[in-house]
């Protein structure tokens, strides 16, 4: 199980993960909407995973987000990096009723974000603004290429769900053992 700890004064945030586990989570970040998302990636994305954040959520949330979106890609990068004898790739389309989100990815040790999806105002509470935000402190921690695309939708809760369970099938089929992978780049190091 990798640790990690952020101590900042907007967040304190330890995270606890095992990247070939059984999706089994315990989260709370003190968002509600924010921890539903998180339980939904552990899941299908198999990793065991534990969130505890304190944030300054008496102001909004926008540092509790972006801040364990940081701290997961980080534990994640311990268990990733130097990547060897993974496929690297992976790539899902999930459909949640009438939405459907495609993610593609890939361990390529760069950051790179293509975040095409045309969603905006809230859930419940929860800023839709702030679903880009945690992609990108993913996505730019880790680091990895993510593309993150709305096929179709209407439901703002189905398709941010949709983003979430996406990356977790696509990060899934990416670290997926392939003992013939070796060093899966020409380079010969990621």
């Amino acid at each position: 199980m990798i640790e990690v700890k952020r101590d900042t004064k907007e967040t304190q945030i330890v995270v606890k993960l095992n990247l070939y586990g059984k999706g089994e989570a315990k989260i709370n970040t003190g968002v509600g909407f924010f921890d539903h998302m998180l339980e939904s990636f552990t899941k299908h994305a198999h990793i065991d995973m534990e969130v505890e954040c304190r944030g300054d959520t008496h102001i909004d949330d926008h540092h509790t987000v972006e801040d364990v979106g940081i701290v997961i890609a980080q534990a994640l990068r311990q268990a990733i990096y130097p990547v060897s004898n993974i496929e690297r790739f992976g790539n899902a389309t999930v459909v949640m009723d009438e939405a459907s989100v495609t993610c593609d990815i890939d361990l390529s040790n760069r950051a790179y974000l293509v975040f095409e999806m045309p969603i905006d105002g809230k859930v419940g509470d929860f800023d839709v603004e702030l679903v880009e935000e945690f992609f990108r402190a993913f996505a730019f921690n880790l680091p990895m290429t993510l593309h993150l695309i709305c096929n179709r939708g209407k439901n703002r809760h189905h398709i941010i769900e949709g983003a979430f369970k996406a990356l977790a099938v696509s990060l899934r089929r990416a670290v997926t053992i392939n003992e013939n992978a070796g060093i899966p780049s020409t380079k010969g190091v990621l």
